[in-house]
């Protein structure tokens, strides 16, 4: 159950949260920053020379000394412009009311020209006004310059196109430019309606992707009309501007003007023609970008996609989004509970999470908008449940040290009290009393065994001490390899404690040994310490305390999964003899190794009389603790 509390379930919740915050919009200005950031972030596209921008400036406007501008000084642009035969020109200026002086001028310069496209606002919005086309212009050459506002006060998205009551659709300034200079191409624009697709934009075989409501980051946007998301340039100077004034004075390469789209528009922060962007790159703090240039981004976007394949931003369909969101917190969770060191894991899922972040801006650039946050969202989340696991380990891999530690104690002080304390006991009070040592072999036979307890003692804090090398110490002479086969190490382990001198081995008639190769998979040097040691002990014991022993049967094997090591005799059994070491330092170790295993310590009776010692674990658990 450990494995779901600190692994699973966490981020099955994760997930979960994270879906339930996306669908309720919570995460949208986030996954929109996080878009405007890839977005500054792509590498720098080449000025789109097709387009210029004349920019009427702050010192324009000075040197007029009116506002709104003219019509007579609008007139002279327009012819001065279309001396050097552009291919379109937008007039990004209201004209729906006279301005004098010069209006005559102006009605006589749009009578004349065809390529000139004015501009109109069709929907009231916030601001609650419309502004009417200009004056003597025909309606095919006039577009509307309504935009959507995000919430945030930025622009993301372009109205190509909207409904009038009549059901026609009116379309955009960008988008009747772009339709001009195409058609220069032998590019048509074209309108479709299909059942999979519903109504569609096209230049020949370009569709233009229509945005919907829940697209990329978006939850339940406003999609009215023939939306679709603004592929900005990426570059500091996107476009060619001049000023007003250049025009007039003939400062401009002809080049620039001689069939390409111009442009006309202000570009002075005086007067409110701008938004807020933090998706264009700028070397401004605050990052404004003009209508103008709203206009520009937008046609060269258009014809860009025609000419040069240069994509769209698309997203997926929800169901691919969700799926795409889910993945990645699967990814975390089945990392979480993967067997390996919590320090490894943390390094991997933050490699994960830095994958994850240059593939989503890698489909960007290339014109996918994928969910982003939510799935960065879930991979944080996710590792930090990891530090927790790594915490929650540590503490468990502390505790069952402390826990060793001290049985170790408890042992050394029972050998040293048992042992030779009270035979140092014994012998200084012959000499207190200054008693005469008459059996001096007696004597000499203590002393012996006294060394033999202090070595004891040295051998079973030499074993601890080594505990985390690759060296099991069975005996003050000899050494077993853990770098061998377990199961191997396991027999030396077995002929060396079968050869001691334990009372009820004697008894033994029927011995019956089969040590077949366990699965070692999980098993650092620590736990086969441990494994061995549990050998020894379980041995000893019977050794020591199965009186009437006349049958021993130990084994070791891998089977349906899992490994099982049994010691098995018929002796009287342990929990008859001496119920205290029954409840001693062998059988707690006993118990520590299960735990750390994650398997199982057994000690059940024989039929008819004995004692079976079992220790198992399962091979498939691959979260096995690692000390």
């Amino acid at each position: 159950m450990k494995i779901w509390r600190i692994g699973v379930l966490p981020g099955v919740a994760a997930i979960g949260l994270t879906i339930i915050a996306r669908m309720l919009g919570s995460l949208q200005s986030l996954e929109l920053a996080a878009y405007d950031t890839f977005m500054r972030l792509r590498p720098d596209e080449p000025i789109d020379e097709r387009i210029l921008i004349v920019g009427i400036n702050e010192e324009d406007i000075r040197r007029i000394k009116q506002y709104p501008i003219p019509d007579g000084e609008i007139a002279k642009l327009l012819r001065t412009l279309q001396n050097y035969q552009p291919a379109a020109i937008g007039l990004d200026i209201y004209r729906d009311i006279r301005v004098p002086p010069g209006h005559n001028e102006l009605t006589s310069a749009f009578q004349e020209m065809k390529n000139v496209v004015g501009i109109e606002k069709v929907l009231p919005g916030t601001s609650g006004f419309t502004v009417n086309p200009p004056l003597n212009l025909p309606s095919e050459q006039i577009g509307f310059v309504d935009a959507p506002i995000d919430k945030d006060g930025k622009q993301r998205r372009t109205l190509l196109g909207t409904p009038n009551l009549k059901d026609e659709w009116r379309l955009s300034l960008s988008l009747k430019l772009a339709n001009i200079y195409l058609k220069k191409q032998g590019i048509n624009w074209e309108e479709e309606e299909n059942k999979s697709e519903g109504y569609l934009m096209k230049f020949n075989s370009t569709k233009i992707p229509k945005f919907l409501a829940h697209d990329g980051g978006y939850i339940s946007a406003d999609s009215g009309g023939y939306q679709t998301l603004i592929n900005f340039r990426s570059n500091l100077k996107p476009f060619r501007i001049v000023s007003l004034t250049d025009i007039n004075n003939n400062k401009v390469n002809a080049s620039w003007i001689q069939d390409k789209i111009v442009l006309i528009g202000l570009t002075t922060p005086s007067f409110k023609d701008y938004t807020l962007s933090d998706t264009i790159k700028t070397k401004e703090e605050i990052q404004l970008i003009y209508g103008v240039e709203i206009h520009a981004h937008v046609t060269s976007q258009l014809i860009s996609s025609v000419l040069n394949k240069r994509p769209f931003i698309k997203t997926w369909a929800d169901s691919w989004e969700y799926l795409w969101i889910i993945s990645w917190g699967i990814i975390a969770i089945v990392l979480r509970i993967r067997n390996g060191s919590p320090l490894i894991n943390i390094v991997m899922i933050n490699g994960i999470i830095i994958f994850f972040i240059t593939i989503s801006y890698s489909l960007l650039t290339l014109g996918w908008w994928t969910p982003f946050f939510p799935s960065l969202l879930i991979l944080v989340l996710n590792s930090f449940f990891i530090i927790i696991a790594a915490i929650d380990r540590y503490e468990e891999n502390w505790r069952l040290r402390t826990q060793v530690q001290k049985l170790v104690i408890n042992k050394t002080f029972d050998i040293i009290h048992n042992g030779p304390l009270q035979t140092i006991a014994r012998m200084i009070k012959q000499v207190e009393e200054n008693q005469k040592i008459s059996d001096t072999e007696n004597f000499l036979s203590e002393l012996r065994q006294l060394n033999q307890d202090l070595r004891g003692v040295y051998k079973l804090v030499k074993q601890e001490n080594f505990i985390a090398s690759n060296t099991f110490y069975i005996n003050q002479e000899q050494e077993i390899d853990l770098k061998k086969p377990l199961h191997e190490a396991l027999n030396e382990v077995y002929i060396d404690v079968f050869d001691r001198d334990f009372p009820y081995f004697k008894t033994i008639k029927i011995n019956v040994v089969n040590f077949q190769p366990l699965n070692e998979k999980n098993l650092n040097a620590e736990l086969k310490h441990s494994i061995c040691r549990f050998l020894e002990e379980a041995l000893c014991n019977v050794g020591k305390y199965a009186q009437n022993t006349t049958r021993l049967e130990i084994s070791c094997d891998c089977k349906k999964g899992k490994n099982i090591i049994i010691v098995k005799d018929n002796g009287l059994g342990v929990d008859k003899v001496n119920n205290s070491s029954y409840q001693g330092f062998g059988t707690q170790q006993a118990v520590t190794l299960a735990k750390q295993l994650r398997g199982k310590f057994e000690r059940l009776p024989n039929s008819p009389k004995g004692t079976i010692c079992q220790l198992s674990w399962s091979t498939h658990k691959s979260w096995l603790l690692k000390l």
